[in-house]
């Protein structure tokens, strides 16, 4: 016996539309089968997971922490991806920018002035879009794989904050801490919500969210996108630039790749450390698919995903759980969203051989 892969002629939209919410559901099913293989009872773990760090308003205020990098990486993120340009290196992007934002921050750590955040978040933004024309300039001049380029460029960044934490920027009253200076007041992401961490980064996330939405629909290079995403001969013929696309894509996540690295430092974290992000620009990418590479659906799925990372906190807490638990359960639900869409677009056929004699 063997499968074929027989391609449907129309795929139905409805299906399309409600693939996230099955991919959700066989998720909790298949987490009901983990958890009880490690000895957990499922209910505890489940509530632990998506109940618990939404019991009080701090909770609330930290879903909306994690959600900010989240929802800012993916929407820049999905409009590259509707346009067929795979950046996989915001993670890389987000450090840099963190990095060049942070060094504004630790130059002018004496100067108490309204413009020093603005500043720095005008030089987290620059320093992503310059880590992305990387990779972006490799395609269009050599045209690299753009996959593995940006893919690359992550682990370079991660290692030149290292080394910076370690070295030149190092706190010098930080008793040797591989860290920089904790930042200035002047330097600090406003709080909105008093006695909580929520930082007006979130404001950028949502602000990012409806302009994107704009983008996407009422201009001419949304059009662009769909079009050459969809048909690329087609967008030749119509006079389209493919190498200008690849340039938009890639400058336009990685300024929102950068944007959310440097809120990060001058938000929760208030300095540079060796590790910045847990992997929020890897998690992007699963945000993007899960929201169907709409901005408002990015939106929902980046709160799931923040809820992922609260919950793997969580049950680490009451139930002792690994904290490779969150990663289990981000793949898995990727892994079981592209599956549903493979049967959206494929039908299974089962066809039986005859042992020959």
């Amino acid at each position: 016996m063997f499968i074929q892969l027989i391609k449907r002629l129309a795929p139905s939209k409805a299906m399309r539309a409600a693939s996230p919410l099955f991919a959700l559901v066989i998720t909790l099913l298949t987490g009901v089968i983990l958890f009880s293989l490690l000895n957990v009872s499922p209910a505890r773990a489940l509530y632990a997971f998506f109940i618990a760090p939404l019991s009080s308003l701090y909770g609330w205020a930290e879903l909306g922490v994690k959600a900010t990098p989240l929802v800012l990486i993916a929407v820049a993120l999905s409009i590259g991806f509707r346009a067929g340009v795979w950046n996989i290196g915001a993670e890389g992007q987000l450090t840099f920018g963190a990095i060049c934002g942070g060094g504004i921050a630790l130059w002018l750590h004496q100067v108490e002035a309204y413009w020093v955040l603005p500043l720095m978040l005008l030089g987290g933004m620059l320093g992503g879009m310059a880590w992305a024309a990387i990779p972006a300039f490799l395609k269009t001049r050599f045209n690299t794989n753009e996959i593995l380029t940006s893919l690359m460029l992550t682990y370079v960044a991660t290692l030149l904050l290292s080394l910076l934490v370690h070295g030149a920027w190092r706190d010098p009253d930080g008793f040797n801490f591989p860290e920089s200076r904790i930042f200035s007041e002047a330097a600090t992401v406003p709080i909105l919500l008093q006695n909580t961490r929520l930082h007006a980064g979130a404001l950028f996330a949502l602000a990012w969210v409806a302009l994107a939405w704009v983008l996407l629909t009422h201009t001419l290079i949304g059009f662009q996108v769909q079009v050459i995403g969809q048909a690329p001969a087609a967008g030749r013929h119509a006079g389209f630039s493919l190498n200008r696309m690849v340039w938009f894509c890639l400058l336009l996540a990685g300024a929102a790749a950068g944007l959310a690295g440097i809120v990060e430092v001058a938000g929760p974290i208030g300095q540079l450390l060796p590790t910045i992000s847990p992997g929020y620009g890897f998690t992007a990418i699963i945000v993007a698919f899960l929201g169907r590479l709409h901005p408002f659906g990015v939106l929902c799925a980046g709160l799931l995903l923040a809820l992922s990372y609260l919950g793997g906190e969580t049950a680490q807490i009451t139930l002792n759980l690994p904290l490779a638990v969150t990663g289990v359960f981000q793949g898995l639900l990727l892994f079981f969203l592209l599956a549903c869409d493979v049967l959206i677009h494929y039908r299974l056929r089962f066809q039986f051989r005859r042992a020959v004699a």
